[in-house]
């Protein structure tokens, strides 16, 4: 599921790297200035803190909050219900971009530049206080396809586009583990992520995404981010910019 695009959606799926100026009826209302990744899992004793804290973070306009459930916990008696090892795998290579091998839980990424205890409200609003994102996504509908803008800056190096899908809301009761017998409200859940194209800073890039092609979609409850983020020898750097939109 992850990391991949049919090839259906690959056919219905334009990409140009010259901007187009066309109106369109939604938008994102400001421009996201901070992209916060929280590691959580369900079987972790610490995390409730964290999930809650993103749902409240989730609410800002200029903040993409996103959750990925790791997969490294479940040995210890409750299986996390979106624990994913590619998510676990997301975490080392921050870890490894940062010339680290240690990954822990609960863990807050800023703008994939620095990680903080996602716990911790003092050191998140820190790593928050000066974030900035130097590019605007912009995304606005026109019938059934979304148009996603991203400007150029020939400043910055060129980078991937990214697709992270989630759901706006998940309740889960947890039976086992060090969370047994709490009923958990999760938000903006990321279930798969799908690499779109290349950002190229000469250029900018605008990408024509046909929603009918995107499955699985619940009217009300899925959202997705598109992010704009360099990476190096297969590792995570500085995300540059981000938009998203929820059905």
């Amino acid at each position: 599921m992850f990391f991949r695009l049919a090839l259906g959606f690959l056919s219905s799926l334009s990409i140009s790297l010259a901007l187009a100026g066309a109106p369109g009826a939604e938008s994102r209302p400001a421009p996201a200035r901070a992209v916060v990744e929280l590691f959580t899992s369900q079987g972790c004793s610490q995390c409730p803190p964290a999930d809650a804290l993103l749902n409240s973070l989730a609410e800002r306009d200029d903040v993409v909050a996103l959750a990925y459930h790791v997969d490294y916990w479940d040995y210890i008696g409750w299986e996390d219900t979106f624990g994913d090892k590619a998510f676990s795998d997301r975490q080392r290579s921050y870890a490894k971009s940062w010339g680290s091998t240690r990954i822990y839980t609960p863990q807050m990424v800023v703008n994939g530049s620095e990680g903080v205890v996602g716990s911790k409200r003092d050191a998140v609003q820190d790593a928050m206080a000066s974030a900035q994102l130097p590019l605007e996504v912009a995304l606005q509908r026109h019938g059934d396809m979304l148009a996603v803008t991203i400007p150029p800056d020939a400043d910055l190096g060129d980078a991937n586009i990214w697709l992270v899908r989630y759901l706006v809301r998940a309740d889960v009761a947890i039976d086992a583990g060090e969370n047994a017998g709490k009923k958990m409200a999760y938000t903006q859940v990321v279930t798969d992520r799908q690499i779109l194209g290349m950002w190229e800073a000469e250029t900018g890039a605008q990408i024509k995404l046909p929603l009918t092609a995107l499955p699985n979609t619940r009217p009300g409850n899925t959202g997705f981010a598109v992010l704009v983020q360099n990476e190096r020898n297969g590792l995570p750097g500085p995300i540059l910019g981000a938009g998203v939109y929820e059905f």
